[in-house]
């Protein structure tokens, strides 16, 4: 009999389930995406990050290709947007994101480059072919040198730190460098922030000889981490500065129309020109910043995760990275999001301006409605007192007819041998024919001002 264990991962059972979701798989395996690397110390990382925007997966390729024994490698492989190669001596890994590629070589760590020497050249010991770093296709957004060695850490004792932190700094050039104990003091991370002539940035980090290859792989990925997103982070910090002097002028302008708005001093026509003008080019900035703004505030949530990851702990006389970090990244990250909502606030306020605009017109144009209706009334009072006018000469006009109609009869009944005087006949009739015109046109009145009654 099978075991519970064995029948559950039988592949005959496949079929007891309902179809896949046609993502389900590609949803899955998101978590296994980009595994740590293990890394075996000591070892030299060469670290570079760079802009993807306009830069094709193929080309990517095709320069991976250049490396020793990967002719065969095909865009296909690079659809996971991980790729580790293993060479003779090192590794290499590649990681595509949104907007920016990562290339992490991994190498052993130089002779004469340990924690004695003072300042260490790095680059020339680089196992990649000449020019083959430099030719990474993209723009440069970050790039780092980390050396990751094993010594023995002192005590929490402020003396026996400061005895590792000073070779420690000399190992820096004598810079002066930000340092956490990680995970509690499982291990010291070290960097200084310096952009060096070379274009890159150093870091070190000292581990006990105990420390396992995954645990060296995470400490690198997060400290990688923390400055890629950095410095993305910061790309938002340009656009609002140069977004800032749109919106002073903006918000003068909105100021000015609604001073316009409110003492009626300009004509609605001109007043709608200027805020259709305002509002085309606050909708036009809040398209081109948007996702900058949007990826921003996503970057810097990313540092701050990872920082408190590293659990880090204080140094005696040293800023931790996390301090660092808090102190110059965020007010850079509030100015950004204080100007995000100063755009978003300014749109509003157009908005609402433009409903105020249009209460005005709406007031203006009722009050010309009344007018023009007032004026449609005494139209057509006057028409209809004209039209009483004329219903008079008409009376009179078909009593005459009439009448003379009347007299041509007297005349004929005359000649035919009646004794009739015509004249005297019509002059009696006038009053009759006068009411009967007089009457029937009263009752032709009244039966077309009779409302329609409803159905």
């Amino acid at each position: 009999m099978n075991s519970p264990t064995h029948a559950a991962s039988s592949p005959t059972l496949a079929s007891a389930l309902p179809p896949d979701d046609a993502m389900r798989e590609e949803l899955h395996n998101e978590v296994h995406a980009r595994p740590s690397a293990r890394i075996r110390l000591p070892v030299l990382i060469v670290f570079v990050a760079v802009l993807n925007d306009g830069v094709s997966r193929e080309q990517e390729c095709e320069h991976l290709r250049r490396l020793p024994g990967q002719d065969s490698l095909t865009p296909e492989q690079m659809r996971g947007n991980f790729l580790r190669l293993r060479f003779d001596g090192y590794t290499l890994k590649w990681e595509r994101h949104t907007e920016f590629t990562r290339y992490s070589i991994v190498q052993p760590l130089p002779e004469g480059t340990g924690l004695g020497t003072s300042d260490p050249v790095l680059l020339d010991a680089l196992i990649t072919p000449p020019g083959w770093l430099r030719e990474i296709p993209g723009r440069t957004v970050a790039a780092i040198k980390m050396v990751m060695l094993q010594a023995e850490l002192p005590d929490q004792s402020a003396q026996a730190q400061a005895a590792l932190m000073g070779p420690a700094q000399h190992w820096f050039g004598g810079h002066t460098v930000v340092a956490s104990q990680l995970g509690g003091g499982h291990s010291w991370a070290l960097t200084d922030f310096h952009l060096r002539p070379s274009g890159f940035e150093r870091m070190l980090v000292i581990t006990p000889q105990d420390t396992s290859e995954t645990r060296a792989g995470r400490i690198s990925q997060r400290l990688f981490e923390i400055e890629t997103y950095r410095l993305m982070a910061l790309r938002g910090l340009p656009a609002v500065k140069a977004l800032a002097p749109m919106l002073a002028q903006a918000e003068a302008q909105l100021a000015a129309i609604t001073a316009q708005l409110e003492n009626k001093s300009t004509s609605e026509q001109e007043l709608l020109d200027q805020l259709i003008s305002l509002a085309a080019r606050v909708e036009r900035a809040t398209a081109e910043n948007t996702y900058r703004f949007a990826a921003t505030r996503a970057y810097d949530a990313v540092v701050t995760q990872r920082i408190a990851e590293l659990r880090e702990k204080p140094i005696p006389g040293t800023q931790t990275i996390g301090e660092f970090m808090q102190r110059r990244l965020s007010p850079a990250m509030a100015t950004v999001v204080a100007s995000a909502q100063r755009l978003a606030s300014l749109s509003e306020r157009v908005s609402r301006t433009s409903a105020l605009l249009r209460t005005r017109v709406d007031i203006v144009t009722e009050a010309q409605n009344q007018e023009l209706l007032a004026k449609l009334n005494r139209g057509q009072e006057l028409q209809l007192q004209l039209q009483s006018t004329v219903e008079g000469l008409s009376i009179a006009a078909i009593s005459y007819y009439v009448i003379s109609l009347l007299l041509y009869i007297a005349k004929g009944a005359k000649a035919a041998g009646l004794p009739i005087q015509p004249e005297i006949a019509a002059g009696a009739l006038v009053p009759p024919v006068l009411w009967v015109v007089w009457r029937t046109t009263r009752r032709i009145h009244a039966r077309l001002n009779v409302p329609a009654k409803s159905a």
